[in-house]
């Protein structure tokens, strides 16, 4: 099953080649420096192609976790606690060198093609055939079909999007 997914991979792989990719980071809680606590970073280490709940590198497949939009720090009062913590992350990206406006990916995890199963998620084996659940909600689906439509979403988005 595993060289079956690897294919599948390296075909999306090629027809990705002039698509846009985006930045794959790791926030790094900060350290103390002369005793002062430095704040948080996001750090870029690779790009991707985001293909939904999927991100494709050149050598890996991963899950999507959150995903900010880089801004400069800013005072200000929020109504809700996961606002301000939206504004952290937006800031700790900004503070770890991504160019603001830009998107980075954080608390993303890898794939493991040895380890599908009925239960795994997003990509899971079901009646030998490798599946994707494109949603919490959401039913699941064949993951050349879904790779079919995330790249050419990819390569021809829609207008205004």
């Amino acid at each position: 099953m595993t060289d079956a997914l690897d294919d599948l991979l390296d075909a999306a792989r090629a027809r990705l080649t002039d698509a846009p990719r985006e930045r794959i980071g790791e926030l790094q809680e900060g350290r103390r420096l002369l005793g002062f606590p430095r704040a948080p970073r996001i750090v870029p280490t690779t790009t991707a192609w985001h293909l939904g709940v999927l991100l494709l590198t050149e050598d890996a497949l991963l899950a999507t976790g959150d995903i900010v939009r880089s801004r400069a720090e800013v005072r200000r009062g929020f109504a809700a606690e996961s606002q301000r913590r939206r504004a952290e992350l937006a800031a700790a990206a900004a503070r770890g060198g991504v160019p603001e406006g830009a998107v980075v990916h954080i608390g993303w995890h890898p794939v493991d093609a040895d380890a599908l199963d009925e239960r795994s998620t997003p990509v899971a084996l079901r009646g030998g055939a490798v599946v994707v659940r494109w949603s919490a909600a959401g039913g699941l689906m064949p993951l050349d079909r879904y790779l079919d439509e995330r790249i050419d979403l990819l390569q021809h988005p829609p207008e205004r999007a």
